[in-house]
């Protein structure tokens, strides 16, 4: 009876101990004796058997990982400071590599921390902050054209795509020897620092000010332009009118002299008519109620009054 109670007491530790584990799908292990790998990682899902006691089972994971670092200031080439915040996508390639280099994830993290900022920064040190902003070179959009500014794009020989690949490439070179593999890294978000964004501010209204005076240029040569016209039509108009009204009144007056020529060339009677009529309108032109004259009493022009 004792005998059969020790051994049912002997499996229970057994079981206890942990002879059996199981592997998901998403997880690969190496077992460790006394702290030393022994054996070839383990690599494919379902239940496996180990030593008990002696032998333990580290887990890693199979699936992608993320790394997400802090937003650095970083110096370009240029002496400009700018903000900088990657993240990349890493998995691990070799267990038993990975364990003895780096031992667990926290240590993977760290290490990423080295390599990816540190190349992040190398990379960013060697180019201008145009480099780092732009991926192409391209013409100026319609909208920044649209208030008729000058916009001068510098060109750049790499671009923020080819330094990102470079920043990637080298990572991944420095991680071969860890168990790892970097697959994806990228810049999540670019910016100025304080100090610079507010220069760039500064050159942006001036530019926008420049604008605006340009413009007030342009319209006030032209409102110039335009009175000019207008006051050298004004007077092609009064000058044309003058004219023509000249014409018209010399018109008139021949066309009159012709009428009073042949009214005064018809007969005797219309002369004498002719003569008292212009003696009438002679009379209403030089005298009024104020005036004085001395005639002779045979003048022509006392001969109607008589």
């Amino acid at each position: 009876m004792k005998f059969s109670v020790g051994i049912g007491l002997l499996v229970l530790l057994l079981l206890l101990g942990g002879p059996f584990y199981q592997l998901q799908e998403s997880e690969q292990a190496i077992i460790t004796q006394f702290g030393k790998p022994v054996g070839d990682p383990i690599v494919t899902p379902g239940l496996k058997v180990k030593v008990p006691f002696i032998r333990k089972v580290h887990r890693f994971e199979k699936r992608f990982l993320e790394w997400d670092g802090d937003a650095n200031q970083l110096p370009t080439k240029d002496k400009r400071f700018i903000w900088v915040d990657t993240y990349a996508r890493w998995r691990i390639t070799n267990p038993l590599l990975y364990f003895q280099r780096l031992r667990d994830e926290r240590g993977a993290q760290t290490r990423l921390d080295d390599i990816l900022d540190g190349e992040t920064r190398n990379a960013i040190a060697k180019y201008d902050v145009v480099e780092v902003v732009r991926s192409t070179n391209r013409e100026p959009l319609k909208g920044e054209l649209e208030f008729g500014a000058e916009v001068v794009l510098d060109s750049i020989r790499t671009g923020r795509e080819n330094i990102r690949r470079e920043v990637l490439a080298k990572a991944q070179v420095r991680t071969s020897d860890l168990g790892i593999e970097i697959l994806d890294l990228q810049f999540k978000r670019i910016n100025y620092v304080e100090e610079v964004q507010q220069k760039v501010y500064e050159r942006m209204i001036a530019e926008r000010r420049r604008i605006a005076d340009q413009f007030r240029s342009e319209g006030e040569g032209e409102a110039a332009r335009i009175r000019g016209e207008k006051e050298r039509e004004l007077k092609r108009i009064q000058s044309e009118a003058y004219r023509t009204s000249q014409e018209i009144r010399g018109k008139a007056d021949a066309q009159a002299a012709l009428i009073y020529a042949d009214a005064y060339n018809r007969s005797s009677e219309a002369r004498a008519f002719f003569q008292f009529l212009k003696t009438l309108e002679t009379y209403r032109a030089t005298m009024d109620e104020e005036s004085a004259l001395i005639l002779s009493t045979d003048g022509e022009y006392y001969k109607f009054l008589k």
